[in-house]
């Protein structure tokens, strides 16, 4: 099961940044987690929510507003150089603020990838809530791992088979969903579990036991220490 630090090594850096990605690696993990947005001037900002923690909304600020703290896709893709996977989660959900149904995020995202050399080769997997936002990429680039996010599941056959019917390569449910079944179902279909977000050393050892691809913790040191490694 690989270990994947969820913004970084979030539980002992600022979440998101590039110090946080930095010392994910040197803990052990595998890859980190990390989201993205865009402001006003199309730069990808690496930010969970959609306003700044002075409460300056990322959409209506460009790059030469953001604290020097706030990372850039770019920036934050070199910082995980050394990492053998990157998940970016793609912020952009119905509800929200800066909601982007022209999929202009995904768009960006992809072009940066591109430009960057960085569709093929497996380190990239791009996931989102909003289902269509994946589909989006997945049309972009085929090629591009993609990996749908999930809240709360109470049917889990029916969100396998659309994960898998998108053709998407992975599905990431909430730690506290997964089961024996999900796993199986998942794994029947061709798809990889990557669930999120959980430090506890206990149930991190039984997501392994049950076969899970892949574990999102805020503490990837821990992780790591409870699987033996």
């Amino acid at each position: 099961m690989l270990v994947i630090a969820h913004r970084g090594a979030s539980a002992a850096a600022r979440e998101n940044t590039l110090a946080a990605f930095r010392l994910a690696a040197e803990q052990g993990a595998h890859g980190v987690e990390l989201d993205v947005r865009r402001s006003a001037d199309g730069t990808l900002v690496v930010h969970h929510d959609d306003a700044l923690a002075d409460g300056r909304a990322i959409l209506g600020l460009s790059r030469s507003d953001l604290p020097g703290e706030v990372a850039v896709l770019d920036e934050a893709l070199d910082a995980c150089r050394a990492l053998s996977v990157v998940n970016v989660e793609i912020k952009n959900w119905p509800e929200d603020p800066d909601f982007d149904p022209d999929e202009q995020l995904a768009d960006a995202v992809v072009a940066l990838l591109d430009a960057r050399g960085d569709l093929d080769g497996g380190r990239i997997l791009v996931s989102s809530f909003h289902l269509p936002t994946i589909d989006r990429v997945r049309a972009l680039a085929p090629g591009l791992a993609t990996g749908w996010l999930l809240g709360p599941v109470a049917d889990a056959a029916e969100l396998v088979d659309r994960a898998a019917g998108h053709g998407h390569v992975a599905i990431h449910p909430h730690h506290a969903f997964v089961n024996d079944r999900f796993v199986e179902l998942a794994h029947a279909a061709g798809l990889a579990v990557n669930t999120w977000t959980c430090d506890d050393p206990d149930r991190i050892r039984w997501l392994a036991e049950v076969g899970a691809d892949a574990v999102i913790t805020n503490t990837p040191d821990i992780a790591l220490a409870a699987l033996g490694r």
